[in-house]
């Protein structure tokens, strides 16, 4: 396997796509469909002596465009098979009112949560920009949980790992692991407003962090910078750090009050500005819904509050974290 590195100006932080060329020539991921991140991965693939119309598969962890941009154009230049989970598969051969569903989801969100108009319209704006980095879109060949994929003497087993989108996946590789955006090494991938179709997004992605504690892989090769040595440690580390976000959401409650995810996001980010205008909001979304479905707060309308006896049991942590 040899890693390809690859600029992001569009998104946060580099890109990799991994290349696999033996009996057959596989890639996990692309990069997004912008020139530059183009140039680097026709250089990156040449080095190994490699051209688009030489792949043969295409394995995609999920949708976003900085992973699954440039499928369509690979596909082309030499008919390779692409391979998503089904969840995710509409979006990346944007099928028939597949975004348009995607678009309808984030108006009424954006209400919910409680987003100003101004702040609403320019997010919308910057998310259609978004939906151009995709590129030409490929024919997909669906995946789920539990599926192996062979090719030579290559074999991924798919996990499907929910939560920051509704189908990512990360490949099994032996006892290593290509995670995508499921495991990052100095990020936390965000829950709630990556993928606004996930249902209860932040328990699905605990649910995730808890099958890669579980599995005890020896590495992760991330969707993003440098490889994870101790890919349970990770997860643990990210869990910790949600269950200290929790804390903080029930202490921004506790101080000022009955508030919406809007406001919530501002005590937790502060100002925000182009894609993290919708992850911040969506993130803290994600926190207030878990929080309610355990009790823990109440929601009248688009406001939550503290239960009855939160504010006491907050007031008893002594580690700044909430369980989850």
């Amino acid at each position: 396997m040899d890693r390809i590195t690859l600029g992001n100006t569009v998104f946060e932080g580099q890109n990799n796509a991994y290349l696999f060329d033996d009996e057959e020539t596989v890639l996990v991921d692309t990069g997004v469909a912008v020139p530059e991140a183009r140039e680097q991965l026709e250089a990156g693939l040449a080095n190994h002596g490699v051209g688009f119309a030489d792949v043969d598969a295409i394995v995609l962890t999920h949708y976003h465009a900085d992973h699954a941009g440039l499928a369509g154009e690979i596909q082309a230049a030499g008919d390779a098979t692409v391979y998503v989970h089904e969840a995710d598969a509409a979006l990346v051969a944007d099928r028939e009112g597949a975004w348009e569903d995607v678009e309808a989801t984030h108006r009424r969100l954006f209400e919910a949560w409680g987003m100003p108009d101004e702040d609403r319209e320019g997010l919308l704006d910057y998310l259609d920009h978004g939906t151009r980095l995709q590129g030409p879109s490929p024919t997909v060949e669906t995946v789920v949980d539990g599926d192996r994929l062979r090719f030579g003497d290559v074999e991924f087993e798919v996990l499907h790992t929910p939560g920051h989108t509704a189908g990512h996946v990360c490949l099994v590789c032996g006892e290593e692991l290509l995670s995508g955006d499921a495991l990052l090494p100095v990020y936390t991938p965000n829950v709630g407003g990556a993928d606004v179709r996930v249902d209860r997004p932040l328990e699905r992605y605990v649910e995730t962090l808890e099958t890669i504690t579980d599995r005890g892989f020896d590495r992760a090769w991330p969707g993003h910078r440098d490889p994870i040595d101790d890919p349970a440690g990770r997860a643990r580390d990210i869990l910790e750090h949600h269950e200290e976000r929790a804390y903080r959401v029930l202490s921004a409650l506790d101080e000022g009050g009955a508030a919406d995810a809007w406001t919530v996001s501002a005590q937790l980010f502060g100002d925000l500005e182009g894609i993290h205008v919708l992850h911040g909001p969506g993130e803290a979304y994600a926190h207030l819904g878990a929080l309610e479905r355990t009790g823990d707060i109440e929601r009248t309308g688009g406001e939550y509050r503290l239960a009855d006896g939160t504010a006491g049991r907050l007031a008893e942590r002594r580690d700044g974290r909430w369980p989850l």
